[in-house]
Order: structure tokens, then sequence, then C-alpha cells
């Protein structure tokens, strides 16, 4: 399982306008997707109920998991959208 960890540098943190954009990269591949706060429990990166139940502000970490053939890419791409400004 591929795995990153990145900083949150949104004003918004990961919500709204930001979520829904990582939420619909992630729902793209047909594998499992995660995401959670550094040391929180893991929820599916493609449900936007869940991102943004995780109540991710500006400064703080997260960890992004994935399981299957792209995932390297995927996870790229996921942390490009969650440390943009």
């Amino acid at each position: 399982m591929a795995e990153r960890t990145v900083s949150v540098t949104s004003e918004v943190g990961l919500h709204a306008r930001p979520a829904a954009t990582f939420v619909q990269t992630a729902a793209k591949v047909p594998f499992d997707v995660t995401i959670a706060k550094a040391g929180g429990a893991p929820v599916s990166a493609k449900s936007i109920l869940s991102v943004l139940a995780l109540d991710v502000r500006q400064g703080e970490s997260i960890v992004i998991s994935a399981d299957g053939e792209g995932a390297e890419e995927l996870l790229d791409e996921l942390a490009q959208i969650a440390s943009a400004p």
C-alpha cells in the first residue's frame, strides 16, 4: 500500500471546493483510497461526507493511502490538491 503524509496549506483547509476536487480525483480509480488526520482513523477518500467530517484545517497533516495499479501517481495528484494554497 502506497502512502503520503501531506500538510494542508489552503486557508479553508480541506473543505468545500478543495474537498470536492480531492474526492472527485480519488473516485476516478477502481481501488481503495483512504484519508486520515495524522494519528486518526482512515476514512474513504471517495466520500465527500467522510472527508468533510474529518474537519481538516490549514496547517494540519493528513495521511493519504491507496492500494492498486497507479497508486503512486494518484497519491501525487491528491497530495498536490491537498497542499495547494
